[in-house]
């Protein structure tokens, strides 16, 4: 009803040419607006920014002094700022899965996990299209290319200064765009099928060859201990039947079975 009243009160201003000349309505008219559009308008002229955001102000195309502004309350001018907000927090993405060619010539499939952080919403905003796509990107490239750098068996075992060099190389690209990469992490490595065969006949086969090894070391082993055995016992016979007994006993207290010996024994004289 309020801005009824103020409209009507305009029209009956053009109407009523006779009463005050058009420029001292005019002026009017203009204060008029003024009063009734400047509550509305101070409102607009006030922007909330998150403690993890910062505001990049351009004013008429141009970069504000105060850049990047918050968090708090900033201040903007309508329909000549322009205010982009640029988020301060780490993110993350996942890689899709990458075929590399290793060093060895093997073809392997590696996923990775990349965090990162904006440091300076500036040139974040300013130096590149869209920062967390480029570092996606980036981060494909960089990781085929140091992946193609080591073997299989490299990759395999040693994930973990892999992805401090990946990130290192990362970090280095994106300093330029404000970005941080803070680590990458390397999910998962799958191989092919048929590789997968032929590495676990392999180990197979390494496990077969060292217990054989152990084996033929035990019975070497073995041999020497009898070989220093029957020297004591050629040194003192009476060994032979403590030996003898002994034997028995463990035959005996293995299972419920019959013994059969040889009755009387031979037991050695003292000499």
């Amino acid at each position: 009803m309020i801005y009824l009243k103020h409209i009507s009160f305009l029209f009956s201003f053009f109407v009523d040419e006779e009463k005050e000349p058009l420029a001292e309505k005019i002026f009017l008219i203009i204060a008029i607006l003024m009063v009734i559009l400047f509550p509305p308008s101070l409102i607009c002229c006030f922007r909330v920014v998150n403690q993890y955001k910062r505001a990049v102000i351009l004013r008429f195309g141009r970069v504000r002094r105060d850049s990047p502004a918050g968090p708090g309350i900033i201040w903007v001018v309508p329909c000549t700022d322009i205010v982009s907000l640029i988020d301060i927090r780490t993110q993350s993405f996942n890689l899709l899965p990458q075929e590399v060619l290793t060093k060895d010539s093997v073809t392997v499939t590696v996923d990775a996990v990349v965090y990162f952080h904006v440091i300076n919403p500036l040139n974040c905003l300013l130096n590149v299209h869209s920062h967390k796509r480029a570092t996606e990107l980036l981060a494909i490239a960089i990781l085929r290319n140091i992946l193609g750098q080591y073997t299989l068996t490299d990759l395999l075992t040693n994930r973990v200064a892999i992805s401090q060099a990946v990130s290192e190389e990362i970090d280095k690209g994106t300093a330029e765009w404000g970005v941080q990469v803070e680590r990458v992490e390397i999910k998962n490595v799958v191989l092919p099928y048929e590789l997968q065969k032929a590495m676990a006949a392999e180990a197979e086969g390494t496990r077969i060859a060292k217990a054989k090894i152990i084996e033929a070391e035990g019975e070497i082993k073995a041999a020497e201990n009898l070989r220093d055995a029957a020297k004591i016992m050629m040194e003192k016979p009476k060994t032979i039947l403590l030996r003898y007994l002994q034997t028995l006993n463990t035959i005996a207290s293995q299972q419920s079975t019959s013994i059969f010996f040889p009755f009387p024994i031979d037991i050695p004289s003292n000499h």
